[in-house]
């Protein structure tokens, strides 16, 4: 099995710039890097905890659709939160709006700091891709 490196172009200048890919593929698996709360058009960040999990998991189905996914192929989420006890509701109700049903394994890890101050959240995510539709 070869291994492809996954990264829409919009993101070519994250690649070339910090050189690293937003997922990897490997036959039907595919690693995702973390996704931040960011409008990848724009660079703005979202204001809050809703808007940014939900700019997150936007980048997260951007990726995934490039590597040949959807977003019920996730087997496995891995959040990062700067206020996991303050944030986790608001975040709990986006998540479920973009995985309704057979809910994947999940982590949340509180971390003191992300990559930029005015993140609240960073999500990565492992899918099978094709397994969303067993």
């Amino acid at each position: 099995m070869s291994r492809q490196m996954i990264n829409p172009p919009h993101t070519q200048e994250l690649y070339d710039r910090l050189h690293f890919s937003q997922a990897t593929r490997v036959g039907d698996l595919i690693w995702a890097s973390g996704q931040v709360g960011v409008d990848r058009l724009t660079q703005a960040v979202g204001e809050g905890m809703e808007a940014q999990a939900r700019l997150a998991f936007d980048n997260v189905k951007s990726v995934l659709e490039a590597a040949g996914a959807s977003m019920a192929d996730i087997v496995e989420l891995m959040t990062f939160h700067t206020d996991l006890r303050g944030d986790i509701q608001e975040f709990i109700k986006v998540k479920d709006e973009f995985i309704p049903e057979r809910f994947p394994s999940w982590t949340g890890i509180g971390v003191s700091q992300l990559a930029r101050p005015e993140f609240l959240i960073e999500i990565r995510v492992v899918a099978v891709a094709g397994s969303g539709t067993d």
